[in-house]
């Protein structure tokens, strides 16, 4: 896979791909990531690729011929074109595990009061990471990325990827290690015990609770399997207990 980033600010990408697990997986050839900074596509001397809007307003708009010509220059018949920015769909991990399928992705980083607006009929789509407003798109293009790579074949084990918030609609479920028994919290003995299934009874049940408590909306329009629904009920029971 090859992730190509448009960006005003390269720079911000060297911790980003010299760390961790990014590091890690380019080293294996897993994926190649090109930063292109979009000043050199500037018409002038000066590397300008901004301009005020038509029509008066706030701020500088990056120009739609800068931006289109550094598509064209890094671009393929393969490539899949993101736009971040605030008009798009919210990204989710249903998007990552779509984008990975990609040959190619190349994400253009909205620009501060934004882009021309004819730049959208040159991408594929537009992404928001959530419903607040950035700088730059140079971190939604990070948390994006990483989202994508980190589910490449061979990048992390199945079981770890298969056990994640989000990945069976569910949140994570409460996890522990050494201590036992720290400041008056032990670990719940059912996890200690080395039965498997209960363990994973145990495991499901508090990702339900879980899910109920902190984003109750995942559990809209959700077809739950016949022990989820005993599970539902002795979680509604024991909190009518408390």
């Amino acid at each position: 896979m090859k992730i190509t980033i448009l960006t005003l600010f390269p720079e911000m990408y060297e911790g980003f791909l010299n760390t961790s697990m990014i590091k890690r997986i380019i080293s294996k050839d897993l994926v190649e990531f090109k930063i292109v900074d979009i000043r050199d596509y500037s018409i002038d001397r000066y590397r300008h690729v901004d301009d005020t809007p038509y029509g008066g307003g706030a701020g500088m708009l990056m120009r739609v011929d800068v931006a289109h010509h550094a598509i064209l220059d890094n671009a393929t018949s393969k490539t899949r074109v993101l736009l971040t920015s605030p008009k798009g769909k919210k990204y989710t991990q249903e998007d990552a595990k779509r984008l990975v399928k990609e040959e190619e992705i190349l994400i253009l980083c909205g620009h501060y009061e934004g882009i021309d607006s004819r730049i959208e009929k040159y991408c594929d789509e537009m992404v928001s990471i959530g419903d607040y407003i950035l700088t730059g798109g140079e971190l939604a293009s990070m948390v994006i990325s990483d989202s994508i790579v980190r589910l490449i074949e061979e990048s992390i084990s199945p079981e770890s990827l298969k056990e994640e918030s989000f990945e069976d609609g569910l949140l994570e479920y409460p996890q522990y290690t050494r201590p036992v028994e720290y400041d008056g919290e032990e670990v719940p003995f059912v996890l200690t015990n080395g039965n498997h299934k209960e363990i994973r009874r145990f495991n499901l049940k508090n990702a339900l609770k879980e899910t109920l408590k902190y984003r109750p909306e995942m559990l809209e329009g959700r077809v739950f399997t016949p022990e989820e629904e005993k599970l539902l009920i002795e979680i509604q029971e024991e909190s009518c207990e408390e």
